[in-house]
Parts: structure tokens; sequence; C-alpha cells
């Protein structure tokens, strides 16, 4: 297929796993990217630093998160289409995942803007293989309703696949009441 003269002028986005833990725990791959593009766009511009630090890239940080996910998305959007190369990472783990970079890739692609996502650290699947659960088959959940947890985890019970899902730090002791 024949890319047109407009796609082949813009950017691309590229999603960028970061360390789970271990600031080491990053591919080679990764640290290129975040040397090569025009801006990385971090859940937590202060988390990204250190992590930017502890491999001496200095590149200019912009935030991108549920709050402003928005106004910053078109914006990210809109220097993608002007040719400019960007980065999106999370805190830990692969962006893209229960976090507001699905929206960003969903609305790139639609724009015909390229879209790469790195191989790396999942915390997803992290999570299911030091479990010591069953990994042959799972359900992946992803965050749990807030005010209908307990409906949504009542829904869960009969399943008989491993269940992982994602919980705030500060709703854990509740969500492990509930369940």
């Amino acid at each position: 297929m024949k890319q047109t003269e407009e796609a082949k002028n813009r950017g691309t986005l590229y999603l960028c796993p970061t360390p789970i833990g271990n600031l080491e725990d990053i591919t080679l791959r990764v640290l290129r990217v975040l040397r090569e593009v025009a801006v990385i766009a971090a859940e937590d511009t202060r988390h990204t630093r250190k992590l930017l630090a502890h491999h001496g890239i200095s590149k200019p940080l912009i935030s991108y998160h549920s709050y402003n996910q928005q106004r910053r998305g078109e914006e990210i959007l809109a220097r993608l289409s002007r040719g400019e190369s960007i980065a999106l990472v999370a805190d830990a783990g692969t962006p893209g995942i229960s976090d507001p970079g699905a929206a960003l890739v969903r609305e790139a692609l639609a724009r015909g803007i390229q879209v790469v996502v790195l191989p790396g650290p999942s915390v997803v699947v992290t999570a299911l293989i030091i479990s010591g659960l069953d990994t042959s088959r799972y359900l992946f959940e992803g965050f749990l309703p807030v005010k209908r947890r307990r409906r949504a985890l009542e829904k869960l019970a009969r399943e008989t696949r491993t269940i992982v899902f994602f919980e705030a730090p500060h709703r854990l002791c509740a969500t492990l009441k509930d369940v």
C-alpha cells in the first residue's frame, strides 16, 4: 500500500514501556527512542525525570495523564501531525493499558498517524506470573468500578480463569475486604 505524502510527513507516536521497579529493566531500543524523539509525554514527569537522569537522557518532558488528556492529547496529536515524533511513557510498565494512552492511540490511528509499540515490561503479565496462579488462561479486568465494585466482583465470582485487575493504593484494603 502506498503511503500518501501527508502521511509521510507525520511523526510517530512511540509507546515506550518503562521499568516496573529497577531502573535498569529497560530495553536498549526504548532508550534509543527516548534519546531520538522530539519530546516525551509522561504520566508523571517527576517519576520519568528520575528514569531519564539515571540513563543520561535529556529531553523535553510534557505531562499527559487523566486530568489533562483532552487538552494535552490534542496538543500531542497536532505535534505528531506536524512531523514530530513523540514517546509516551507510563510510570511503570506499558502505556495504553487502563490509562489515557489508549485514547491517544485510538485518535492517532484515526488520524493516520503511525503508532509503534515497543516491547517491554507489562504490569499485568508480571503480576500474573508472580501470583503463582494458573497462567494458562486469565482475564484482565483493568480497574474495577469505584461505585459498583461489589457488583462487579459478584459478576466475576463464578469465573474459573485467573483474574487480574488494577486497584489504587488508597482503595486496596476496602477492595480486598469486598473480595
